[in-house]
């Protein structure tokens, strides 16, 4: 397979590992952290399709410190939605997903049920609404199971057909191409020799000038 401008990414990979590995290693911590934590990231994940990453985070950690991600009714969810995409149906997403999870206090118990990844990202795919392949491979790296996933998001897509690993970028996503992609994906970043973590969070940098999350 011939990969373009292969060069160019190894040397922004070697200027930007150690951020990027620091990034991976936080997101190894999270899962330490109580179940309203957990449940906060899975909330910030169902909010980010189509608006900013951190118009989203900001949302989140408001709802968290007036408890109202927890405790507050669909209603008082949306007002706090500023500045995310659809915040009607996302309002109810998490109202769901407290349904789920019994308000957030048991997600841990329930995650831990599933020692395989891709065993994992089905059911949660299958049972919270809002969440498909990309925002539930989003959620998971967030929490530290990120060794054999991917987040097929429009910057990594962008990204894949800008070094020749796909000819095109599929606008809708199917499942079927979701998994063929990443399989393309996962040989891509073999051999390179970049981890496919780890050139996520590198592509982000390069759209973004930063790693986030």
């Amino acid at each position: 397979m011939f990969y373009k401008d292969i060069d160019y990414l190894r040397q922004a990979y070697s200027q930007r590992k150690k951020i990027i590995r620091n990034r991976l290693k936080y997101f190894k911590s999270v899962w330490n952290e109580n179940d309203k934590r957990i449940f906060a990231e899975l909330c910030f994940c169902l909010l980010t399709p189509q608006s900013k990453a951190k118009l989203c985070d900001a949302a989140i950690q408001n709802l968290v410190k007036t408890n109202l991600l927890y405790t507050g009714s669909e209603e008082d969810i949306k007002d706090y939605l500023i500045g995310v995409r659809f915040n009607n149906n996302k309002a109810k997403y998490i109202m769901e997903a407290r349904q789920l999870f019994n308000n957030g206090l048991n997600i841990k118990e329930k995650l831990s049920e599933f020692s395989n990844d891709f065993e994992l990202r089905d059911w949660l795919v299958e049972k919270v609404k809002g969440m498909a392949y990309k925002e539930t491979g989003h959620f998971m790296r967030n929490i530290g199971r990120y060794e054999n996933l991917t987040i097929l998001d429009r910057h990594i897509l962008k990204n894949l057909h800008k070094h020749g690993v796909i000819e095109e970028i599929p606008n809708p996503l199917t499942k079927k191409q979701y998994l063929e992609i990443e399989e393309k994906m996962k040989l891509f970043c073999k051999e390179i020799g970049i981890n496919i973590e780890e050139i996520d969070l590198l592509f982000w940098s390069e759209e973004t000038g930063e790693v986030f999350k």
